[in-house]
């Protein structure tokens, strides 16, 4: 699903444990944010999923400058027949959940502004 009203972008994604990748959740809604590097996924479907973390957190300037610690985990994340393996936050009530632009370059996707969609990038460089 892609809803792009008011100039946003959300997109489902199911989302997989690496190690156990039968364990799955569908994440519905998740804004599409290129300016945010990383992928945030509600605590509770990581933990859900199994989704590993480590024991000390990373720190993360949010977009009204406040700065807040993070747990994050590794996860298969899925949009149509495109997938990657990327590092995802352990987003916290009030969070927002973010497809994030690493993640975006890894499902070798970007956001067509015209169509208000994710199209595929195209190839890549390789040197």
């Amino acid at each position: 699903m892609v809803d792009s009203s008011m100039g946003t972008l959300r997109v489902d994604c199911t989302v997989q444990n690496y190690a156990e990748p039968e364990k799955q959740a569908l994440v519905r809604d998740l804004l599409v944010d290129t300016g945010s590097d990383s992928t945030w996924i509600s605590e509770n479907t990581l933990t859900d999923l199994g989704i590993a973390r480590p024991e000390k957190g990373l720190s993360f300037v949010m977009a009204k400058g406040e700065i807040v610690t993070r747990l994050v985990g590794f996860a298969i994340i899925r949009i149509d027949n495109h997938f990657t393996i990327d590092e995802v936050v352990f987003a916290q009530p009030g969070d927002l959940l973010l497809l994030g632009a690493r993640t975006l370059e890894g499902l070798d996707l970007r956001v067509d502004p015209r169509a208000k969609k994710l199209v595929a990038a195209g190839p890549r460089l390789a040197a």
